[in-house]
């Protein structure tokens, strides 16, 4: 289903030309044609434009963590990727934790953020004053603080304290604000999403896609699981579950299919369509990480690592649905991979150390580069809900409670086959705790997650530290080169960098 993809692409061309992001430049673009900010929006047809625009930051390939996936790449889950030479000395710099302020990857996702929470401002600044229908115009700002908290969500764990702008005319002299203000005005701007948004089951037709009371509990829980209150991520994920709007879809495969868009097991997606360009409501999401080669299906980066294929428990079909390995065919289409990538790569002392692979989540059908434009990226799936109702039960001294929705995705993910992954049945509190993080591993592999629960259940040294990764460094991207400067280096850097 793409319809709001569509949509949001003729509110993008609207709001390129009014709205501002965080840096100085984009400040300085003087406005295209008769559109201002101080005229629009203005009517009932304006707020609908204005709030897809917000939605079409999504399909920016830069709010993808900067266009190439560091967050996995900084995890053991993954690899650089593609051919040996391509992004070496950026990109490369992120699986051995050798980044810098200046790597032009951490700008542009910033800059992405901020865009996103400026276009999210005009509609909660702007649309009050609107003459309209008062439901719709509640729903519309309800999404607009959904979307401001993702944003936010993703800054915050990123660069902890970073500047908090909630109106269209911030001080722009403002500093960081602590990481806890920003995580209450997530939590603010989540429970009003919650008392507007409607059902998923109440959209139909262009709406489907839309925040939903569901997501935005669901990103509630998933922001009080990284805050440590347990109790509250318990209650959140389980109105989730307990609401019947999702389920898990039948295969594991089939939660990331083009097939399912939008389907049981999507709690919030970014809705795409398979045309090269965000103007034409494509996505690069998946091009990025597509098979190199042949067939030529995009750039190849974000390669499973082989740490990653050998943790699966024995037989797991994810590990089949997770990773493209070389030989294998898929829809109809035999993938070869590319010429200048060593099938296997090993280090100096003849331990193999990479094979050449793919991410086979962002697999969509197809021997051309459009179709992978139009990939689906799942940003909350069911399956992390129940994970998150496990280990928030687990924490909160109720492991046999949280047995059953662990086990619910392990069920799912034998497809039948009870010779393999047995249900858990350990209820003591540390063990479940690490068996539910790698469970979380297998299920969530290649979805940006990997990295953030290994720095909020304090794994990171333990497991990231053979990688290069620095305690009381790495838990946090550096800010930015360039907002340094635009302040006069007047703001603080975070700590080690």
């Amino acid at each position: 289903m793409k319809t709001l993809a569509y949509l949001t692409k003729i509110a993008a061309a609207i709001s390129l030309t009014i709205l501002f992001a965080s840096c100085e430049d984009f400040l300085d673009k003087p406005p295209q044609g008769a559109l201002t900010q101080s005229n629009f929006p203005k009517s009932a047809n304006d707020a609908l434009l204005a709030t897809n625009a917000v939605y079409n930051t999504l399909r920016n390939s830069n709010y993808n963590e900067g266009l190439f996936p560091i967050l996995d790449i900084m995890s053991d889950d993954a690899r650089k990727g593609s051919n040996p030479d391509d992004q070496a000395a950026s990109i490369g710099l992120f699986e051995i934790f050798g980044h810098t302020e200046t790597e032009w990857v951490i700008g542009s996702w910033w800059n992405t953020l901020y865009l996103g929470v400026k276009r999210a401002n005009v509609v909660t600044e702007k649309l009050p004053e609107i003459e309209m229908d008062e439901t719709l115009k509640q729903r519309y700002i309800g999404e607009a603080k959904f979307l401001r908290a993702l944003f936010y969500f993703d800054l915050v764990r990123a660069w902890g304290d970073v500047p908090l702008y909630t109106t269209t005319q911030p001080d722009m002299s403002m500093g960081r604000s602590p990481a806890a203000d920003v995580y209450n005005q997530i939590l603010a701007d989540l429970a009003d999403a919650i008392s507007v948004l409607p059902e998923k089951s109440e959209y139909s037709g262009n709406d489907i896609g839309r925040a939903t009371k569901g997501a935005a509990k669901a990103l509630l829980a998933k922001v009080y699981l990284f805050l440590h209150d347990y109790e509250n991520a318990e209650k959140y994920a389980l109105e989730v579950i307990n609401s019947h709007q999702y389920d898990l879809e039948p295969l594991f495969s089939d939660a990331f299919s083009t097939l399912n868009e939008h389907g049981i097991e999507s709690v919030f997606e970014v809705g795409a369509v398979g045309q090269e360009g965000i103007e034409n409501g494509g996505n690069q999401y998946a091009n990025v990480q597509g098979v190199r080669g042949t067939p030529n299906r995009g750039w190849g980066f974000n390669r499973p690592s082989l740490d990653l294929i050998n943790s699966f428990e024995a037989n797991d079909p994810r590990k089949d649905a997770t990773v493209i390995f070389l030989g294998e065919v898929l829809d109809g289409v035999t993938i070869l991979g590319d010429g200048k990538t060593p099938d296997e790569t090993y280090d100096s002392q003849g331990n193999l150390i990479e094979i050449e692979c793919y991410n086979q989540k962002v697999w969509t059908p197809g021997k051309t580069v459009p179709p992978s434009f139009g990939h689906n990226r799942r940003i909350i799936r069911f399956a992390d809900v129940l994970l998150i109702a496990a280990e928030a039960l687990n924490e909160n001294n109720k492991s046999d409670i949280a047995l059953p929705y662990l086990n619910r995705v392990r069920q799912r993910a034998r497809q039948g086959n009870d010779a393999i992954l047995p249900d858990i049945t350990i209820t003591d509190k540390d063990q479940l705790r690490d068996i539910i993080l790698n469970e979380r591993r297998h299920e969530l592999a290649l979805e940006s997650q990997r990295f953030w629960d290994l720095v909020r259940t304090g794994k990171a040294t333990q497991v990231l530290g053979p990688l290069g990764y620095i305690t009381g460094k790495h838990e946090l991207l550096p800010i930015p080169q360039a907002e340094l400067d635009l302040t006069g280096n007047k703001w603080p850097q975070n700590p080690l960098w």
